[in-house]
C-alpha cells in the first residue's frame, strides 16, 4: 500500500514508494517488531488508545487526545507488556499485563486489570479479566473472575463480576456452569452464554434470559459445535458460527426467545474468521473469511459504513480491509488495511466529512516493493481431500518456473493455519530468491472441526503425507525444482521438518528444525507443557495418542539413519512450550552419529526468538544455510 501522510505526532505512515530497490530488504529491517500492534478509539471519539512497541521490544499502552494531540505513554513495571486493553467509558482504559514468552507463544498473562484515565490519573483495576463494559452504565464493566483454590488441575472454574472502575466495587453476575467456561453477555451487561469443551473434547453451550435464572443446555447447537459470537445492537439476535447448508460452514442468526437458528452466511471451504464491524462499536454488518485471500460478505449493504469500506476496498485494491474499532455512536470509525507485502496502516474515518485519514503505520520501514507476493493455491492430496495452501514467489518473479523453494511449516498443529498476510520470516527467504511453499494441512484450524479432527493421531502420518503432497504439487506445476528444496518449521513445525527429511529423504536437500519437538515419548515425560493439567493431559492423549512404540517410529530422533538432508537446529533456551531438552537431545544424538550440523541456541530466548537482533541473526544463518544447499552457494 502506498500513500504519503504524517500523523499528528510526526510518525512517518507510509512506506517509500516508487520501484524496489536493486538491494534486497535488510534482514535487521525484517527483524523489527511492528510499531502498533491494535488501536482504540474511545467510546466518544475524543481519544484513541493502542498497544505501542518500544525499541527495547515492550509493548506499552498508547492514549492520544485527537484534539490536543496530548500523547500518554504508559510502560509496566519490570518489562512486563501490555497484553491487551479496552475502554470502559470515554476517558477510562482498563488493561492487563503479561510476560511476553518468545516470539511465537502467547504471553504469560498477569492476574488482574489495571486502570488509566485518559489524562493520565488512575482508576480503580478490578481483580479478573475483561468481558464486556455495559451500555448506559457509565464506569461499570464485566469481568471473569477464577477461584484458583476451587479450579484445582481439572480446569478453571470461574464467576463473572461487575465492577465499577471509579470506586472499586464488584457485585457477582452469575457463576459457570462447567469448567473453562468462556461468556458472552449482551449490550446491557446480562450474561446469556456460557461455552466451552469438556475434559472429552465435547462442545458444552449452556443459555439463560436476560433476567438470569437457570442454565440450560443447548444440546443441538453443543452437538453440532456451534459458537456464539455476538449480540445483534438491539440484543434480539445472537450471531453464532454453524454448519453451512447443504454443507460446508456457516453463520446464523439465532433468537434467543425461540431459539430457533437461521442461516444467514455459508462457505463451502472455509469458516468465518470473524464478523465484520461496521461504523459504531460492536456493530455488525458481514462476514469475514479467508478462502484463499481475506475477504468480506456483506449481510445488510445499507448498513452505516458498508459505502465507506467499500470505497476503501476501492482506493486500496487487492488489500485486506476491516474496520476495528469505533465510537458508540458511529461517528467515527478506525480502518485497518493490510495485505501480504503491507503490515498494515490504521485509518481514521470521520462519517461527517466521508473522508479516512492516515493514523498509524504498523512498520513503516518497510517498502512493499520488495517484498514478494504469496498467491493461494488449492491442491488435492493422495487420498482426496481438498487443502489449501500459499506460495510466496520472490519479489519481481510472480509465477516464475523451476524455482529453489523452501516449505515452510506452521506450528500449532491443531486449530492453526497459514493466512494471506505479511510474514517476516516468509519474506527473508522469499526476498533471497527463494518461493516460499505454506500449506494448511489436516488439523489446520479455519476449516472446521473435521477437518481438524482428521489430523489427530496423525504426527508423522497423514499430517506429513500432506505437506508432501503439496511439495510434491509444486513440482508437477513447474514452481520448484525438484533438486533445489528445503523444508524449514517452528514448533510442530519444526518436527515436520525433520520428520519430513527422514521421511521422504530424497525430497529434501536440507531441513531446519526451530523450536521443534524431535522426540514425542518426550512429549509425556516432561518436554511439552501440555502436561502441567488435566485439561492438558487428555488433549494431549486424544491428538497425540499414548502408544510409545508408534510414537517412537514417528520420532525424527530415533530414524536419524534413514537422513540424508543436511540439518540446522535452533533453539531457545527458556522455552517453556517446547522445552529445550528437545533440541538438546537432537543435536546430542547428531553428534553421537557424526552428523555434521548448523546449531544456533540462544540461551534467553523462548519459543520463537524475540530479541530483534537475534531474530536477525537467525534470518541470516538461516539464508546461509540454504545458500549453501540450494542457493548460488550449493554444490550442484
Amino acid at each position: 500500500m502506498k500513500c504519503s501522510a504524517r500523523w499528528i505526532v510526526g510518525v512517518v505512515l507510509c512506506a517509500l514508494t516508487g520501484a524496489a530497490l536493486a538491494t534486497p530488504i535488510s534482514f535487521a529491517d525484517l527483524a523489527r517488531h511492528v510499531q502498533f500492534k491494535s488501536v482504540k478509539l474511545s467510546p466518544d471519539g475524543t481519544h484513541i488508545a493502542a498497544t505501542s512497541v518500544l525499541a527495547d521490544g515492550q509493548t506499552v499502552l498508547t492514549i492520544v487526545d485527537l484534539t490536543s494531540h496530548k500523547i500518554l505513554n504508559l510502560a509496566p513495571r519490570d518489562n512486563n507488556d501490555v497484553l491487551d486493553f479496552w475502554w470502559a467509558s470515554p476517558d477510562s482504559v482498563v488493561y492487563g499485563l503479561a510476560i511476553h514468552q518468545g516470539g511465537w507463544d502467547i504471553p504469560l498473562a498477569l492476574n488482574g486489570l489495571f486502570c488509566v484515565k485518559a489524562d493520565g490519573s488512575s482508576c480503580s483495576g478490578p481483580n479478573g479479566d475483561f468481558l464486556a463494559r455495559i451500555e448506559g452504565k457509565q464506569d461499570q464493566i464485566l469481568v471473569t473472575v477464577t477461584n484458583p483454590d476451587a479450579s484445582g488441575s481439572a480446569g478453571a472454574l470461574s464467576e463473572v463480576d461487575r465492577a465499577n472502575v471509579s470506586n472499586g466495587s464488584m457485585v457477582t453476575v452469575t457463576r459457570a456452569p462447567m469448567r473453562e467456561a468462556a461468556y458472552l453477555a449482551d449490550h446491557h451487561g446480562h450474561v446469556r452464554f456460557a461455552m466451552g469443551d469438556d475434559l472429552g473434547g465435547y462442545r458444552v453451550i449452556y443459555v439463560r434470559g436476560p433476567d438470569g435464572g437457570k442454565w440450560e443446555l443447548l444440546g443441538q447447537a453443543s452437538a453440532d459445535r456451534d459458537w456464539p459470537v455476538a449480540f445483534s445492537a438491539d440484543d434480539k439476535t445472537v450471531w453464532f458460527t454453524c454448519h453451512g447448508k447443504p454443507s460446508g460452514f456457516g453463520v446464523c442468526r439465532f433468537d434467543p426467545a425461540t431459539r430457533k437458528m437461521t442461516l444467514a452466511w455459508s462457505n463451502p471451504h472455509a469458516e468465518a474468521a470473524g464478523l465484520a464491524q461496521g461504523l459504531a462499536e460492536d456493530s455488525i454488518v458481514g462476514v469475514e473469511f479467508t478462502d484463499g485471500r481475506p475477504a468480506v460478505s456483506v449481510l445488510d449493504s445499507h448498513a452505516p459504513g458498508v459505502k465507506a469500506m467499500v470505497d476503501l476496498m476501492q482506493q486500496y485494491p487487492g488489500e485486506d480491509v476491516e474496520f476495528v474499532s469505533g465510537t458508540d455512536d458511529g461517528s467515527k470509525a478506525i480502518a485497518l488495511v493490510q495485505a501480504d507485502v503491507d503490515p498494515g496502516t490504521f485509518f481514521l474515518y470521520d462519517r461527517a466529512t466521508n473522508k479516512f485519514t492516515p493514523l498509524l503505520q504498523r512498520a513503516g520501514w518497510i517498502n512493499p516493493d520488495q517484498l514478494g507476493r504469496a498467491e493461494p493455491f488449492t491442491f488435492t492430496t493422495r487420498d482426496g481431500l481438498s487443502e489449501q495452501g500459499y506460495v510466496t514467489y520472490p519479489p519481481g518473479k510472480d509465477n516464475a518456473k523451476n524455482l529453489p523453494m523452501v516449505v515452510y511449516v506452521h506450528g500449532g498443529p491443531y486449530g492453526i493455519r497459514d493466512w494471506w498476510e505479511y510474514d517476516p520470516y516468509v519474506q527473508a527467504m522469499a526476498t533471497r530468491g527463494y518461493a516460499v511453499l505454506q500449506v494448511n494441512y489436516r488439523g489446520s484450524g479455519g476449516y472446521g472441526f473435521d477437518f481438524e479432527k482428521a489430523g489427530w493421531l496423525q504426527w508423522g502420518g497423514k499430517m506429513q503425507d500432506d505437506v508432501t503432497d503439496a511439495t510434491r504439487w509444486t513440482i508437477a506445476q513447474g514452481i520448484a525444482d525438484p533438486h533445489r528444496i528445503c523444508i524449514y518449521g517452528g514448533s510442530y513445525g519444526g518436527y515436520a521438518a525433520l520428520e519430513g527429511a527422514v521421511s521422504v529423504p530424497d525430497l529434501y536437500k536440507c531441513a531446519i528444525g526451530y523450536v521443534g519437538v524431535y522426540d514425542l515419548t518426550l512429549m509425556y515425560r516432561g518436554g511439552s507443557d501440555a502436561m502441567q493439567n488435566i485439561y492438558g493431559r487428555d488433549y494431549l492423549k486424544r491428538v497425540l495418542g499414548t502408544d510409545m512404540t508408534s510414537l517412537a517410529q514417528h520420532s525424527p530422533i530415533y530414524q536419524l539413519d534413514d537422513l540424508k538432508a543436511k540439518v540446522m537446529l535452533i533453539v531457545g533456551g527458556r522455552d517453556t512450550r517446547v522445552p529445550p531438552v528437545q533440541g538438546m537431545d537432537m543435536h546430542i544424538a547428531l553428534l553421537k552419529k557424526k552428523i555434521a550440523h548448523e546449531w544456533l541456541y540462544k540461551p534467553d530466548e523462548w519459543h520463537g526468538f524475540y530479541d530483534e537482533k537475534n531474530i536477525a541473526e537467525l534470518f541470516e544463518k538461516v539464508d546461509a544455510f540454504l545458500d549453501a544447499n540450494i542457493g548460488a552457494g550449493a554444490t550442484r
